[in-house]
């Protein structure tokens, strides 16, 4: 269901979807309506193992003029999952915050010449106990992850973030 949305006219915010905060299709399809691009990332599968974000993308809505993946859609999806993985995270404590990416860099290793699965996880493995530690104290807090992109066993991509959870 996409929202209808006249041209200038801010989109509403929706609140995250109710139930389980594990469902990831409901959150895959109330981030769709929330994010209009996002149904147009080529996302056909998220899960979660552990401390582990997932998705499996089609490589056809993200191709460059090359027939490869373009830099710029495969920047934003692991911006998007970085946030998703924060946003996710807190949903299992039970809290739920605004979330924005503080810092984000990307290096590109070799072609995106098929689909692909993108993988995110804490970049330390102290880093959700220092953001659980963080928002106990402050209110606020922060975490660095990562980000890998590949194409069958390829290593194509890298990249990191550093996502700021905001004071309620």
């Amino acid at each position: 269901m996409s929202l209808p949305r006249k041209p200038g006219v801010p989109h509403p915010r929706l609140p995250l979807p109710e139930g389980q905060p594990d469902d990831l299709v409901a959150f895959q399809q109330w981030l769709s309506d929330a994010i209009p691009m996002v149904s147009a990332l080529g996302i056909s599968e998220m899960s979660r193992r552990g401390d582990q974000l997932t998705w499996q993308l089609a490589l056809a809505p993200n191709l460059n003029d090359k027939g490869t993946g373009f830099g710029g859609a495969l920047s934003a999806q692991t911006t998007l999952q970085g946030w998703c993985w924060v946003t996710l995270w807190l949903r299992e404590q039970g809290l739920s915050r605004d979330v924005v990416v503080a810092e984000a860099t990307q290096r590109f290793l070799a072609p995106v010449s098929d689909d692909y699965r993108l993988v995110c996880m804490p970049a330390a493995p102290e880093g959700v106990s220092q953001l659980a530690q963080k928002l106990e104290e402050r209110g606020k807090g922060r975490i660095a992850l990562t980000h890998q992109l590949y194409c069958g066993e390829t290593l194509c991509l890298e990249a990191s973030g550093n996502y700021a959870v905001l004071p309620a």
